[in-house]
Parts: C-alpha cells; structure tokens; sequence
C-alpha cells in the first residue's frame, strides 16, 4: 500500500470537505460559547441585583437568549455542512420550504406551543424561580422556553407542561407574596382578645432579626369572618417577600398557638350536642348517665 505525502496531497486533504466540516463544527462550538458569554455578561448585573423579581426575569430572559441562539446556529451550521458536503442548497431550501409548509399543518400542536409561549414570556407572566399553578400542576419554575415549562413541585416531582396547553396561570410569587390565615377561637373567646393577641404576636414576628426583612407589612386583620360549626374564625393575611409566605405563616401559627396556651384562649374542636327528644306531652325520656372514678 502506498501513501503519497506530498506536499500537493497534503493540501488537498487539508482544503477537502473534511477538514471544512471540522471547521464549521468548530466555529458553531465557538459561536455558541461567544453567544452564551454575552448572554451571561449582558445579564451579569440584573442577575447579581438585590431584588428578586430582577433576578427572575433576567435569569429567564438569560435562558431564552441562549436557547434561541442555538437553535440559530445548528440551523446556519447543518446548511454550511450540507453546501460542503456537495449538496445544493438552493432547491434543498426550496423543498424545505414546501415540506416546511406541509409539516406546519401536522404539527399545530408545536407552533401553538411556540406561540404560547412567547406570548408568555413577553407579558412577564412566568420567571424562572416562581412558583405557579399551571395546567392542575403546582410547583417551582425550574426551566421555562418557548415550547414547555418545566414544574418541580414540593415532593420532588418533576411536571413538564407544554405552554400550548396554558390557559391560567396562577402566580404566588410575583412581586410580593401573601399569607391568609384562617384561624378559630372556640366561642366563648372574646374576639377583640384574640385580635390584640394576633397584633402582638405579628409585632413579636417582624421583630426578629430572622423575619424582619422577609415580612413587608404589618398584619391585616379583617374581623370575624364566620361563625362556623365549632368556632369562631379570624381572617387575616401578611404581606412578604416572594417565596417568603409559607415560612412566615408556618412561624406565625407556632408562635400564635404558645401565646393561646399562655393566655387559655382555646382553640375549638368539634362539639356535639345531644338532644334526647321529647314526648307529646312535653316531657323528656330519662337519661341514666354513670360515672366511674376508677377508670
């Protein structure tokens, strides 16, 4: 077998297809990487902010960039390697278009999708780190792009929604975060108490170093909401940073359950009441009750 290295073999095999294949491939890596810099270094800032919100919406914006960009340069990178390959471009693009056309009636589904979702991310309506409800799904905004929005919810569970099939969202985390509360007293408490106790309580709360820079405002308590079965309930509600509301509720509640048991405010359970009935004459059936110390 016999090899020729000459100099004139040696060009040619350095200028053929494949060496302008290595090349392209490696621009397409180089560009990418420029790109994601760029992407990164645009939003160093926003993503370095005090506030939250903008963090959420560069971080978003950040991965979208990076996402399209991609997409972009496959796209330009699999053309160039087709053209080096020998392969006419033009009516390929042409054909493209006509399949393009064709595919785009089969797969409604995915332009809905795309859609969607930039619609979604120009009306800021999802952040990366939001939590929402989307779809009967609930959970953390992990990734979100122009096709799906990736949920992992408090379990750990992983739900990937494709943004065609958004319809409502709900946002608990957009800007500020509220807490409700929802809280009885048996009835014989005295309500105006039990308000002054869950003043103090919230006083206590924004007082510690812990909470003071997570909890906005002070509580707001809307009076006696319902007289229900067993208890009279409360309602009020805080006001905290985003993501902060269940923290701070599930502090406030232990706190507010010490402070029942210090005062002997009781907190109710369900209650019955027996009624024996009566005869037409108006007097009751008799009722033996016994009582055994031992027990």
């Amino acid at each position: 077998m016999y090899f020729d290295f000459t100099t004139e073999s040696v060009t040619a095999m350095l200028v053929g297809p494949v060496f302008h294949i290595l090349i392209i491939l490696l621009i397409m890596l180089v560009t990418f990487k420029i790109a994601t810099m760029t992407a990164n270094r645009v939003f160093r800032h926003f993503l370095q902010s005090q506030d939250s919100e903008v963090q959420k919406r560069a971080e978003t914006m950040s991965s979208i960039i990076k996402y399209i960009a991609g997409i972009v340069i496959i796209t330009v990178g699999i053309i160039m390697i087709l053209g080096e390959m020998g392969v006419d471009i033009g009516p390929l693009l042409a054909t493209a278009g006509v399949l393009g056309v064709a595919v785009g009636f089969g797969s409604q589904h995915l332009v809905q999708d795309v859609i969607s979702g930039f619609f979604i991310l120009l009306d800021d309506e999802i952040r990366v780190g939001d939590v929402v409800e989307v779809s009967g799904k609930g959970g953390l905004v992990e990734r979100i792009n122009l096709r799906m929005t990736v949920l992992r919810d408090l379990a750990g569970n992983v739900h990937y929604i494709r943004n065609g099939h958004i319809d409502i969202v709900t946002n608990m985390t957009k800007v500020y975060s509220r807490y409700v509360f929802d809280i009885g007293v048996a009835y014989r408490e005295d309500v105006d108490e039990v308000m002054d106790v869950i003043r103090a309580v919230d006083e206590e709360l924004r007082a510690d170093p812990e909470f003071a820079e997570v909890i906005l405002e002070p509580i707001e308590i809307f009076g006696l909401d319902q007289f229900a079965d067993s208890a009279l309930i409360i309602k009020a509600r805080t006001k905290t940073k985003p993501i902060q509301q269940w923290r701070v509720g599930r502090e406030f509640k232990r706190r507010l359950k010490k402070r029942f048991d210090e005062k002997g405010i009781e907190i109710p359970f369900p209650h019955v009441t027996l009624y024996m009935g009566q005869d037409k004459d108006g007097s009751a059936p008799s009722m033996h009750v016994a009582m055994n110390r031992n027990i």
